[in-house]
């Protein structure tokens, strides 16, 4: 993969048929013990698992100018994450080219560029030591650095003991001050609590308005990328669909999104925090129990969680939060906000909430679920836990069509004529 850091043009990342493939193997009968493996392996000494080609990425042809801000949105699996390991540097194309101009600093995997051995003050100097900086440079960044990490307290500690949060918080930090000119961000910024993650985005505008750094930018969060992108990409099975205007790209990858009325949750990643996983499973059905993630306004809603803790919570606090396309809140709906009790959690238990659904504009919108013992101690958190539709219903009763310029919410009048 050439690199470049002398030439200096227009284009800061020029990407030509790039291509990421893996070999899958089958064993269609594992062996459930030592014994039958062993008795397997005599009768079929030569036998080989089946084999298939996965394809990440295929046929990628992109071209991202210097100083361009880029969303890069996708439902998981898309091949976003793939995309940005190899421009990282991180796992080598199969085929294709990529010739990149200037330093990359890159926010991938929680951990990802650290030694877990080392201090956070050591990991400090060995990335700014990737990036090519000399010594004098680090030093003159490192105050902002830790500053902005709020890690003083465990600078001399080694990582390996830090938790998500932090090691996102040194990563961050790390990517964004030492002057990189390609930023590239995963979504991994959901591992931080809501407050680190509006700071994490204030930066990216930071960096943003300079005008000379490229960021590229992965989230499920379509308001940060709307804000943030002055372009967008949607990448659908490890192809870039659609390379263009950024509400265009949210629109596009909010009618991609699968509507699913049963979520398993545990399999989802970029979780917040990382660990541990509670919320299991979430079910979604109408006020008659039918399976469905299509609604209509003023429908009855029912959502089935299924969490699991292995300590006891004595206050589990549940909450969804509703969003648009666009990723802007519409709504929450809480367990402390509402009639009803979850009651104490030990072991495996399943909740059921029911609500009405507001007489909101139809179109597809997302939830975001998260679950605290008490009013702080957060325990886990999925951002687009869900998707739903909400349909046509003609609440308004209208042969008008409904534009986005109408807002969300649909409210029903009566107009007269008055005399005089």
């Amino acid at each position: 993969m050439p690199t470049s850091s002398e030439t200096r043009g227009p284009v800061a990342i020029r990407i030509s048929g790039l291509g990421k493939s893996y070999t899958i193997s089958h064993q269609t009968d594992q062996p459930s013990t030592l014994s039958e493996a062993l008795a397997r392996r005599f009768r079929k000494p030569f036998a080989k698992p089946t084999t298939e080609t996965f394809w990440a990425l295929r046929d990628v042809t992109l071209d991202v100018e210097r100083g361009e801000v880029v969303g890069v949105v996708g439902r998981n699996g898309a091949g976003k994450s793939t995309l940005f390991k190899v421009l990282s540097r991180i796992t080598e194309p199969t085929e294709g080219e990529v010739d990149i101009y200037g330093r990359v600093g890159s926010l991938l995997e929680v951990g990802t560029g650290f030694h877990p051995e080392l201090t956070g003050r050591e990991n400090i100097y060995l990335n700014g030591a990737i990036l090519g900086m000399r010594r004098a440079e680090i030093t003159r960044h490192f105050g902002e650095i830790v500053e902005f990490a709020e890690i003083e307290q465990f600078l001399d500690t080694p990582v390996k003991r830090y938790s998500s949060g932090m090691y996102v918080r040194l990563a961050f930090a790390v990517a964004a001050h030492l002057e990189p000119e390609i930023l590239i961000v995963d979504e991994v910024l959901a591992v931080g609590d809501a407050a680190f993650q509006a700071k994490c985005l204030g930066k990216i505008k930071d960096v943003a308005r300079g005008g000379d750094r490229t960021v590229l930018f992965v989230s499920h969060n379509m308001n940060a990328v709307a804000t943030l992108c002055n372009r967008a990409i949607v990448m659908e099975r490890g192809r870039v669909s659609f390379a263009g205007a950024t509400t265009t790209a949210i629109e596009m990858y909010a009618g991609s999104t699968e509507l699913e009325h049963s979520v398993d949750l545990a399999a989802r990643p970029r979780r917040s925090p990382a660990t541990p996983i509670v919320l299991r499973r979430l079910e979604l059905s109408d006020g008659a129990g039918r399976p469905t993630a299509k609604f209509g306004a003023l429908d009855e809603v029912r959502l089935r969680l299924t969490i699991q803790t292995d300590s006891p919570l004595r206050d589990p606090r549940i909450g969804f939060g509703m969003n648009d396309a666009r990723g802007d809140r519409v709504f929450v709906i809480a367990s402390f906000l509402g009639s009803g009790s979850v009651g104490a959690v030990d072991g495996t238990a399943t909740v059921e909430c029911r609500f009405t659904m507001p007489a909101l504009m139809p179109g597809r919108y997302t939830f975001d679920l998260s679950i605290y013992n008490g009013p702080a101690d957060g325990l886990d958190g999925i951002d687009v836990a869900a998707t739903v539709e909400l349909r046509d219903s003609n609440y308004l009763e209208t042969t008008h069509n409904y534009f986005p310029e109408m807002g969300r919410v649909l409210v029903k009048s009566h107009w007269t004529r008055m005399t005089g």
